[in-house]
């Protein structure tokens, strides 16, 4: 059987033969993956109203690729307080955001309790506002830090208030990469030993990718299978979320980005090869809103949300610094001739905008 009729008959693909999509022309790829995403959820494009809080900017950790880390090129330090944290998330409830999603550097000046304590006040004030918080890599850099397991560290999350993790910190799981983009933070293994952890308990995470810099092919290939083998064991991915990478202001000089096609091809390659993880985001932070659109005809059903306000991405060029509000959300997804589903942030459906 060649590989267009293994993915018709929905055959489960090895690495080579994921390797081997990338030869693919766009067109049969994006029909290929367009069919997947059309049996999964039709013409229905999800997005939800969130949002990005940055609590800090001060980092342990020197990422080749950051823009927004203090240690680096920004030399403007900040801090938030609890009740700085506590206004924002209130006025974006206010405004109608069902989800916070908090990520921040990696502080050594402020302990464990400076982050609990303010998920614990969000969910004490906003108990029906849902805490999507703390990557796979700021887990593993508070337990390093503070001496904590990492079973420890997301109990407390837990006992917090945290619903859900974002799949930040993944970047690319082959380890010579990351030696040269993100020394000392957190280990592919440790990232894929902590999700694990978090699913054993019920709890649902998203997993992301960064491609576009200093990787190839075959290491993107390789992130996506290793996921694809986590959510056999654990089921717990919500949604896989390739980020492309953004080039202003930092230090990795990476002289050759990705075209669309490329960006496209690994939209749609991911949608192929992860039967098992149910819904691909089109980030549009990264991707740019337009290509996103257009990723929903190469496998992607989801295109995150409004987001309010966004500091790590925009720090390194995203057009993202001040999101994009839900009427114009809305019909760009219209538009592009979907349906747009306003979504909580497990995928329950809230309303379907026909």
């Amino acid at each position: 059987m060649n590989l267009i009729d293994k993915i018709k008959n929905r055959k489960r693909l090895n690495r080579e033969e994921g390797l081997d999509l990338y030869n693919l022309d766009l067109f049969t790829l994006g029909k290929l993956a367009d069919e997947i995403r059309v049996e999964k959820f039709g013409k229905k494009s999800y997005f939800n109203i969130n949002r990005h809080i940055n609590p800090t900017n001060v980092c342990a950790d020197i990422c080749k690729f950051c823009a927004y880390s203090a240690s680096r090129k920004n030399p403007n330090q900040y801090t938030m307080t609890h009740e700085e944290i506590l206004e924002i998330a209130t006025n974006s409830y206010n405004q109608g955001a069902k989800e916070v999603h908090i990520v921040s550097a990696h502080n050594p000046n402020d302990g464990v309790e400076w982050y609990m304590g303010a998920f614990r006040k969000i969910k004490e004030k906003l108990p029906s506002l849902h805490i999507k918080a703390m990557t796979a890599a700021e887990i593993d850099f508070l337990s390093r830090e503070y001496g904590y397991s990492y079973d420890e560290i997301i109990d407390m999350m837990i006992d917090s208030g945290v619903d859900s993790m974002p799949g930040g910190g993944a970047e690319i799981f082959d380890e010579k990469i990351r030696d040269y983009l993100c020394k000392g933070k957190v280990t592919s293994t440790q990232w894929l030993e902590i999700h694990e952890k978090w699913h054993s308990r019920g709890r649902m995470s998203n997993a992301t990718m960064l491609f576009g810099h200093i990787e190839n092919r075959s290491h993107r290939i390789d992130h996506i299978i290793r996921l694809r083998e986590l959510q056999d064991k654990s089921g717990g991915f919500n949604a896989f979320i390739p980020l492309v990478y953004q080039k202003e202001n930092n230090f990795l000089k990476v002289k050759e980005f990705p075209t669309a096609q490329e960006i496209l091809k690994t939209y749609a390659i991911s949608r192929i090869l992860l039967d098992n993880i149910p819904h691909i985001k089109a980030y549009w932070v990264t991707a740019s809103i337009n290509l996103a659109l257009i990723a929903q005809e190469f496998g992607a059903d989801d295109l995150d949300g409004t987001i309010e306000k966004e500091t790590i991405q925009s720090s390194a060029g995203a057009n993202s610094a001040n999101g994009m509000s839900q009427d114009e959300f809305i019909g760009l997804i219209k538009n592009s001739g979907f349906t747009p589903v306003e979504r909580d942030s497990l995928y329950n459906e809230l309303k379907v905008y026909n």
